[in-house]
């Protein structure tokens, strides 16, 4: 069964669920179906917690935790790619569709971006539009502006 824990941070509460051992999500709200698991902090949810409260700190910049993103092939090459991002730096849409050798899929990267079901661990929010606008975000624009600011900050 999937096993989900909440926690408070600096951006405010999270839900991280995982299953088999490995994270499947991170929600920035209580998701509707919380009852499809069991509340329990597993090993891997307690990592990823501590991981994550390094990151948000500014004192981690790679996460190292089993990931499992229950997504369509093409999505897995593109979260694959979001990965390869260095912390403190930005990809556009279209350089991840070209890194992926799919050019006319910028707008196809977006909507994955958008269902990225595991952010911040899966760095979504490391792309941005070509032309330097933010583009979208789980969490909110404010919630993206926030972590692009830190990462530059202790990127330094």
């Amino acid at each position: 069964m999937k096993k989900i824990y909440n926690y408070k941070t600096q951006i405010g509460e999270i839900f991280i669920a995982e299953a088999d051992n490995c994270i499947t999500n991170l929600y920035f709200y209580k998701p509707e179906n919380i009852n499809d698991f069991a509340v329990e902090e597993t090993p891997v949810l307690k990592q990823a917690k501590i991981q994550l409260i390094k990151y948000l700190s500014g004192n981690l910049k790679f996460f190292n935790l089993p990931l499992n993103p229950q997504v369509s092939q093409i999505s897995k090459t593109v979260l694959k790619q979001l990965q390869k991002i260095p912390y403190g730096k930005t990809n556009s849409y279209s350089d991840i569709a070209n890194a992926i050798n799919k050019p006319t899929y910028s707008r196809a990267v977006g909507m994955i971006c958008g269902k990225n079901p595991i952010p911040l661990f899966i760095p979504c929010h490391r792309v941005i539009c070509s032309n330097g606008g933010l583009g979208g975000f789980s969490a909110g624009i404010k919630i993206k502006q926030y972590l692009l600011n830190m990462e530059k900050e202790t990127n330094a």
